[in-house]
């Protein structure tokens, strides 16, 4: 049986009375729907739907503090409230499964070894929208986890979890597994939407925005997966339950993604307010940095947020704690850089997956990406001029909160966060047209 090769902390999580969403992801059965049942799968999605009202189940995710777990963490009762409540169109649910922000790979998990809680997140949401029809879009390249969700969705219309007439109460409801056009961009809502409907992926201006008119030009909530798979969990054992979990502000588990130089990488499902210098160094979780070296900087929430650097590791990685330091908790994508990293490679890198993932529609976007890539690439080739750092500060300026959609700004605060973090690596380069440090890397 095929298993993705990322390593979770599923048998810490098996012991707590909190954790939740790895608990059985470990389990080579959980993929079956009568373990997923064994193990109380289902059980939320028919208390919903036979003895819960729609406005009851989205008060009680509103309760619960429950927040996106795609990036922006915008609360998934408050969504779903947005709805128009005297709409005639149909209403659509849309699954986010087009993990694409670098360095993510938590919902590929959660789909491949339990995606039945995948299904149930989805149909209590529907349920309690009024929606009909939902749909997961999954990035194209996840073939495994296309087939595992496919595999699923076939076992849940078997067992009457999905279908006509759900458990005799009259409700029908479908689920369609669709594979993305694998472009970062479909990450994004709106250009999510334009891509199911068969249109090229580029965002949307808003308003209207989806909950209004989305799919179809119809009301549509779309929901990231880590996000939906908590939903049952909640309706299990309640909003107050949920809240004992995490912070004030930032409750329940989250799973964190964790990358680069650290000897333990894997995916960790904690409470929101883990110290993110605890999970670098704990054995338990990255058990430390590659050949004990020391850290430089880390990327907290995916490849699209701010630097910390080594001396703000003990932060709590929650929404606000983050916000605070000058960074974002992002996708929960740690990725960390030890001290002999060229800071300059590293942006080049990362400039480049954003230039080549821009869809074009934005002037700043298309043309600021290319400018900063041409850049930054003659920096690191040892060809950078007087001013350069100047210049690229100044088309980054031009660039964030001139586009449509978030990647003009993912694109850029990266780069000037490396800049005020480490401008005098950036002149090293430029003034002695090499490395300050060796990379152990040569980019072509």
């Amino acid at each position: 049986m095929f298993y993705s090769p990322v390593r979770t902390n599923a048998a810490e999580v098996a012991q707590s009375e909190k954790l939740h969403l790895f608990r059985f992801v470990e389990d080579p059965e959980q993929v079956k729907i009568d373990i997923y049942e064994t193990h109380g799968g289902y059980k939320a999605w028919k208390k919903a739907l036979t003895s819960m009202k729609p406005a009851e189940i989205i008060d009680e995710i509103k309760k619960s503090g429950l927040r996106g777990r795609g990036g922006a963490g915008f609360p998934a009762g408050m969504k779903w409230s947005f709805i128009p409540k005297d709409s005639p169109k149909p209403r659509y649910l849309i699954c986010n499964a087009d993990e694409s922000e670098p360095g993510t790979c938590k919902d590929r998990v959660l789909m491949e070894r339990d995606p039945h809680a995948v299904i149930e997140g989805m149909a209590i949401a529907a349920f309690a929208i009024g929606c009909h029809r939902m749909f997961i879009y999954i990035r194209g390249e996840f073939n495994h986890s296309i087939d595992r969700m496919q595999a699923a969705v076939k076992e849940a219309y078997e067992k009457g979890h999905l279908g006509k007439n759900v458990y005799g109460s009259g409700y029908d409801l479908d689920m369609v597994v669709h594979s993305g056009g694998g472009a970062y961009i479909c990450g994004e809502e709106t250009a999510l939407l334009n891509s199911l409907e068969g249109e090229r992926g580029m965002s949307r201006i808003r308003p209207p925005f989806p909950a209004i008119e989305g799919l179809y030009a119809c009301p549509t909530i779309v929901n990231n997966v880590e996000t939906l798979a908590s939903v049952p969990h909640v309706i299990n054992h309640g909003a107050d339950w949920y809240k004992t979990l995490g912070t004030e502000k930032s409750p329940g588990s989250k799973i964190f993604s964790l990358s680069g130089h650290v000897k333990q990488p894997g995916n960790y499902e904690v409470e929101l307010g883990f110290n993110l210098k605890k999970l670098i160094y704990d054995p338990a979780y990255g058990g430390g940095i590659r050949g004990d070296k020391k850290v430089k900087g880390v990327i907290p929430g995916g490849s699209s947020t701010p630097f910390l650097t080594a001396d703000m590791l003990d932060v709590s990685l929650d929404y606000e704690s983050l916000a605070e330091a000058g960074s974002m908790l992002g996708s929960g994508a740690v990725i960390v850089f030890h001290e002999d990293t060229c800071i300059v490679w590293v942006i080049l890198k990362l400039i480049h997956f954003y230039r080549h993932e821009s869809c074009g529609k934005c002037t700043p976007c298309r043309e600021g990406t290319g400018w900063l890539e041409q850049i930054i690439r003659r920096i690191e080739q040892g060809k950078g001029k007087p001013g350069d750092v100047e210049l690229i500060e100044d088309v980054c300026g031009n660039i964030l909160g001139r586009t449509i959609c978030p990647l003009g700004d993912a694109a850029v605060m990266p780069i000037q966060s490396a800049i005020k973090n480490w401008r005098d690596e950036w002149q090293y380069h430029i003034d002695n047209k090499k490395c300050l440090v060796k990379t152990g890397f040569e980019f072509k």
